[in-house]
């Protein structure tokens, strides 16, 4: 029987399947790393620049929402739970960047050394959450090729194996344009 599912492909659903939670998870794990550092972030700038509190509020209301999302296996296999998780995260990453130009505004708050040390850990985390999404696109390609593959998309089939989601842009045609930068204003 083991050899029968073995070479059936089943074997590698499985692997390819755990790999691809596991790839998720570390995305998940680097989105609360960020989410843990905005507080603090927020505590640093409020003091310097308080009347900023349209811009405060912003970023911990869609830290709030972030966090809130429960993320479990289940969303992989949702591409609207999955829509709307990734959809939560790019607001928390549009206030982000709202909030840092905020403080170029601010030269003793670029200058305290808790806002530099809390900046340059969100600047590092934002590096990791890019890492961890290219790893988990990697694993969901690998699993969605094994699922659309034959004769392995016959046992996908069989044992209700389906495609993934993968990682997307929900703005890419906004993005796909070069940002216009203007000095004369």
């Amino acid at each position: 029987m083991s050899a029968l599912l073995s070479g059936c492909g089943y074997n590698q659903f499985q692997s390819k399947d755990e790999a691809t939670k596991a790839a998720w998870s570390e995305v998940v794990n680097q989105y609360q790393r960020r989410a843990d550092l905005i507080p603090n972030l927020v505590n640093v700038v409020k003091g310097y620049a308080s009347h900023e509190k349209d811009t405060l509020e912003a970023v911990t209301k869609a830290r709030a929402a972030a966090t809130s999302m429960q993320v479990t296996p289940e969303v992989l296999n949702d591409p609207a739970a999955f829509a709307k998780f990734q959809q939560v995260q790019g607001e928390l990453s549009s206030a982000l960047s709202r909030l840092l130009v905020v403080t170029e505004n601010y030269p003793n708050l670029k200058a305290d050394a808790s806002f530099r040390d809390l900046q340059s850990q969100l600047e590092g985390t934002e590096n990791r959450i890019t890492v961890a999404r290219q790893r988990y696109i990697a694993s969901v390609q690998e699993y969605n090729v094994l699922t659309r593959s034959f004769p392995n998309n016959l046992t996908a089939m069989i044992f209700g194996y389906k495609v993934k989601p993968s990682f997307t842009v929900e703005n890419e045609k906004a993005i796909s344009t070069a940002p216009t930068v203007n000095f004369g204003k």
